[in-house]
């Protein structure tokens, strides 16, 4: 096992691919916002892992050699599920089963592109944040704060949000969680008493026009039993171009 240098990691996000199923990766790797481990040489790998930042128990596997991925696995830590190619899901959970003597859950992660103009939505409540909106949103709730950045200021300049303020709070938000030279990934999240109001689907129609206005395809993904999730990037035009597969251990205990 290899852990990568900055400059590999960029050798590593060419490897993979600029994608709507790798556009969270392959912008860690650039970004230097990740741990990455490699099974065998660059560019000739076997498999390798993205520790990405954000969800770092969480990582991301590429190649599918099960045995590769699994051995890198085992060398690594903090860990509780995998992301990997659906191709090689099955395997890795037998070979995790084996070692490991833990029953294997598998969840699918369904992946979206938007490949025409976005569907607009509007709601009064909501407009793109600015670097005004700092303050307001490090005082919101955790989950609308956004993240994929260092800092809400970051966010704010470099990526794109959209938020819902009501009474001078925001109370829903979508953001750029992740972009790369052809892709942006978009995350959203409603505080819960606020849900039903179509906030989600107004932030996200905002995010990703401007997304396209900048010449960018945006992503969308979410578990296939988020039913919320699917049905926003529906109505706004999204199309499922891939699913990859968690790998989740269950504890026995």
């Amino acid at each position: 096992m290899t852990k990568l240098t900055f400059q590999e990691c960029l050798v590593l996000a060419d490897l993979i691919g600029d994608t709507p199923m790798t556009v969270i990766s392959a912008s860690r790797l650039k970004q230097g916002m990740c741990d990455a481990y490699i099974a065998g040489s660059l560019p000739d790998i076997k498999g390798a892992l993205v520790f990405d930042a954000f969800c770092a128990d969480e990582p991301c596997g590429f190649g599918t050699d099960a045995e590769a991925l699994w051995q890198l696995l085992k060398e690594t830590h903090g860990w509780g599920c995998v992301n990997v190619e659906s191709v090689c899901a099955a395997s890795l959970g037998a070979l995790i089963e084996a070692d490991r003597g833990t029953s294997i859950r598998y969840y699918g992660d369904v992946c979206h592109a938007l490949l025409e103009p976005v569907h607009c939505y509007s709601n009064e409540a909501v407009r793109l944040l600015t670097l005004e909106d700092a303050v307001r949103l490090a005082k919101a709730p955790a989950e609308v704060q956004g993240n994929g950045y260092k800092t809400h200021e970051a966010m704010l300049t470099n990526g794109i949000a959209a938020g819902a303020v009501v009474d001078g709070n925001i109370v829903a938000i979508a953001h750029t969680y992740a972009e790369t030279d052809l892709h942006a990934d978009i995350g959203v999240s409603t505080v819960e008493q606020w849900r039903g109001k179509g906030f989600a689907t107004a932030a996200a129609s905002r995010v990703a026009r401007e997304i396209q206005a900048k010449g960018k395809v945006p992503a969308w993904s979410c578990g296939e039993d988020n039913t919320a999730s699917l049905r926003v990037a529906q109505k706004l035009g999204f199309t499922e171009v891939g699913r990859r597969t968690y790998v989740i251990p269950i504890s026995n205990d």
